[in-house]
């Protein structure tokens, strides 16, 4: 084979896991009007439209801002706008209803004809639309009458499921109804979120203008807890305008029975085949909070730490190690604490001179593994060790070397270690050695919350399907 065609096969059966996990899953996916204006949805319609043929369940949400901006300058009325919402009135609405209608149909036939024009030629993509958001006014806010402008007060989720289970793509408008017939003008991300969240959905999808939440360096940042996601903002707020508005969403998403929410670029062909069929993803996810503390341990820790490591000593998985000298590298040491009780824990020994250091010790009580616990850790100790100076991690396994291959480790001869560690390497016990090189210093990973913080404590069930960057 060719090395485009390896490099093809690699990642198809790298991503054949998740096209078996997302058959029959429901993913709701939001994008402005902008997703429209600038001849680029095609490519995304195409990514939509190999997701539906993979069993996935797609509802789309879209917004039609500046579709309604040009319909209101057609008709010389200047747009109002209180904070982010668009204050309504009867003229705005009907550029709103116009504006919006025209969208739903645009992607209707955009649906349809990437079918023919695509790789996906002679499948047959029904698309659904309908009146099953149920709104309510805004009011007055601030001395301010939305008049026409709305929130989302119920989504018909059984409506919304019935047309799912008909093998059909639904699309819903940035519009509601209320019960005695009017019509409101909402947000795509109120839409996007709460119907999520009424539909348990396993993934809730914005399309963004940025390519994710950005940390301090301006890099994007893989994860998120929901917790970490508020940090986030509040540490460091100069965020693009819509992860500041889609950040907030992904929060209220993951405590509302959300699995998985996810903010990625439109810019970029084929983000959304990257973020959901590769390992590292191209954008920001953000998961639900788990209940743990991830802290550095102490000697108080050591007999909780013990009792971690025994049975996978025993079982060979590690290596033993001397009590004293553990009681006295403790400092080493970083554990994960649930409920009080130790469940992971991982070490991280430097070799200075060499700008190297040796992981050890990530282990996860077995009770509490699939839900992202040893990703977490291991994210914890490559951010210390790049706070350290160190540009290269290596770590000696016999039982666990996939787990670490499958995130970025390169299984190396023993002349990659450093020289102190090639001598006391054990040739008996015959451990094969991995290295990864790590990139320049940046932001920790947000820290695990607080129990107090355990909104979403319950795994949701199919939760450790969802993403690559979950699979520990």
């Amino acid at each position: 084979m060719t090395p485009t065609s390896e490099s093809f096969v690699d990642w198809f059966r790298a991503a054949a896991p998740y096209i078996h996990a997302f058959r029959h899953r429901t993913f709701v996916i939001a994008f402005g009007g902008e997703c429209l204006t600038d001849g680029r949805f095609i490519d995304v319609v195409h990514d939509l439209n190999l997701l539906e043929s993979l069993g996935v369940q797609l509802v789309l949400v879209h917004g039609a801002r500046p579709q309604i901006d040009a319909r209101l300058a057609e008709r010389g009325i200047v747009p109002r706008m209180a904070g982010d919402r668009r204050v309504t009135d009867d003229a705005s609405l009907r550029c709103v209803v116009e504006a919006a209608g025209a969208v739903c149909l645009e992607i209707e036939a955009l649906l349809s004809r990437a079918v023919a024009d695509s790789p996906m030629a002679g499948s047959d993509i029904r698309v659904a639309s309908g009146n099953f958001i149920t709104a309510r006014p805004v009011g007055v806010v601030d001395g301010v009458d939305f008049q026409h402008t709305g929130f989302v007060r119920k989504v018909d989720a059984v409506g919304i499921r019935r047309r799912l289970e008909d093998d059909e793509i639904v699309v819903l408008p940035p519009l509601g109804y209320s019960p005695t017939g009017e019509i409101f003008n909402l947000t795509l991300e109120d839409v996007a979120t709460t119907t999520a969240a009424a539909l348990e959905a396993d993934k809730l999808i914005f399309l963004c203008e940025a390519p994710g939440a950005l940390d301090l360096m301006g890099q994007v940042v893989s994860e998120l807890s929901a917790h970490g996601a508020e940090q986030l903002l509040k540490d460091h707020p100069a965020q693009s305008e819509d992860v500041r508005i889609f950040l907030p969403c992904a929060v209220r998403a993951c405590r509302n029975g959300v699995a998985r929410t996810h903010l990625i670029s439109r810019h970029v062909d084929g983000a959304l085949i990257q973020e959901l069929f590769t390992r590292e993803g191209v954008g920001t996810m953000v998961r639900p909070d788990i209940p743990d503390v991830l802290r550095a341990a102490t000697p108080a820790d050591v007999p909780g730490l013990i009792g971690l490591i025994e049975p996978l000593e025993a079982d060979g998985i590690l290596v033993r190690r001397d009590r004293d000298l553990l009681r006295q590298e403790i400092n080493r040491f970083w554990v994960l604490e649930y409920q009080r009780e130790i469940i992971g824990s991982v070490a991280l020994y430097p070799f200075t001179e060499e700008g190297s250091a040796e992981l050890a010790c990530l282990a996860i009580n077995p009770v509490h593994r699939n839900f992202g616990r040893g990703d977490s850790l291991l994210r914890h100790v490559e951010y210390q060790a790049r706070q350290r100076g160190i540009r290269r991690l290596f770590l000696l396994s016999t039982r666990t070397g996939q787990w670490f291959e499958e995130r970025g480790f390169v299984e190396v001869g023993i002349d990659q270690l450093p020289p102190r560690k090639q001598e006391l390497y054990n040739y008996e016990r015959r451990s094969k050695i991995f290295v990864k090189d790590l990139g320049p210093a940046g932001l920790p990973p947000p820290a695990l919350p607080p129990a107090s913080h355990a909104n979403s404590a319950r795994p949701h069930p199919s939760s450790h399907h969802h993403n690559a960057r979950e699979h520990s």
